[in-house]
């Protein structure tokens, strides 16, 4: 069910799921009961008791929420949410547990501590228009508005700069934008390579990249729309242990 998990602070888990855990979205044409069931398995295998993650509608923008329940999905490309209490390990307040979903783009998971040593997580969605309008680097300055410092990011499997073909003209937009992203492909086009891009932006912020996840298109046991446009999606987890 899960590509890669870890617990990644004291009281705070990242995670990022595969082809085993299901289609998670319900914007995709697949069964919203069987989305629906498939995130509550999701959420118990996490170990979340009766809580969920908190789902967003993705929009290729750069709007980042601040999210403080669960509750209807909100119309943004990234969210932030903040422990309310401290437990024995200093980290383990109740934030909302996060997700964000992909089939290629980037999933950002973000993880800071406050001043009284409170949980600030959040969560990403950097596909194209993310990185070039700066979606990372706005959920950034929201966590460190909520108060957050020392943060660190886990980028989850993406399509890789190898495989991200595009048209010449829009390689040269976005680079000018983020150079870090200009790529080429392994057949010798023009490529774009968006992992390269986060973690430029990330480094420019001082914020150290911890994991970086394989290329979504090289990989069968995860979601590529490249590979299969009537596919499904992937998601990128961060959660609090009660």
């Amino acid at each position: 069910m899960f590509w890669w998990r870890n617990e990644v602070r004291p009281g705070v888990s990242v995670a990022f799921t595969d082809t085993g855990a299901g289609n998670l979205a319900l914007h995709v044409g697949d069964n919203p009961e069987q989305v629906m069931a498939r995130r509550v398995r999701l959420a118990r295998s996490a170990g979340l008791g009766v809580r969920q993650f908190q789902y967003m509608d993705q929009v290729h923008g750069n709007t980042v929420e601040f999210i403080a329940a669960h509750g209807p999905g909100p119309t943004a490309d990234a969210m932030v949410s903040t422990a309310t209490d401290s437990s024995h390990s200093g980290l383990a307040g109740a934030a909302q547990p996060l997700a964000v979903m992909v089939a290629d783009c980037v999933p950002v998971v973000m993880v800071g501590v406050d001043a009284s040593h409170k949980a600030v997580i959040a969560v990403a969605h950097a596909g194209r228009p993310g990185v070039a309008s700066a979606v990372v680097p706005a959920t950034v300055a929201e966590m460190r508005h909520r108060g957050a410092s020392d943060i660190h990011a886990w980028l989850g499997p993406s399509i890789c700069g190898s495989c991200y073909e595009v048209p010449e003209q829009l390689r040269a937009e976005v680079a000018d934008l983020v150079p870090a992203t200009w790529s080429t492909s392994s057949w010798d086009t023009p490529a774009l390579d968006l992992p390269a891009g986060v973690t430029a932006q990330l480094a420019s912020l001082d914020v150290p990249v911890e994991y970086s996840g394989q290329c979504t298109l090289e990989n069968d046991s995860l979601f590529s729309y490249r590979r299969d446009s009537r596919t499904g999606r992937f998601a990128g987890l961060v959660w609090t242990h009660d």
